[in-house]
């Protein structure tokens, strides 16, 4: 398993989360998450309807923004939702954000 970069958690900032959720396709994937668990970045990007191409740029801009976590098993690239990290870092947010979208955690 390698775990792809990613920020600390001391280093997420906040304006960087807002900017990635502010994206309509990257809150779809961020609520996927919430509600699914980890899963393979082919299975998040199923019902998205963009390209792998597109895909691909917005796992990346949340992984960078430190909403999620990305590892590469084999020729398999996992994502997950860290939780935990921005639970930590900004008490809230991710509830308020899931809520707002009619999600329950």
């Amino acid at each position: 398993m390698r775990l792809l970069p990613h920020p600390s958690k001391e280093d997420i900032q906040l304006t960087e989360v807002l900017r990635a959720l502010s994206d309509p396709v990257r809150l779809e994937i961020v609520i996927r998450l919430a509600t699914l668990g980890e899963m393979t970045c082919s299975a998040a990007g199923d019902h998205l309807g963009v390209h792998k191409s597109t895909a691909s740029h917005h796992y990346r801009a949340l992984r960078q923004a430190g909403v999620i976590v990305s590892k590469q098993e084999g020729r398999l690239k996992f994502i997950s939702l860290r939780r935990h990290d921005l639970d930590e870092r900004f008490p809230g947010l991710l509830d308020s954000v899931l809520s707002a979208s009619h999600v329950t955690t």
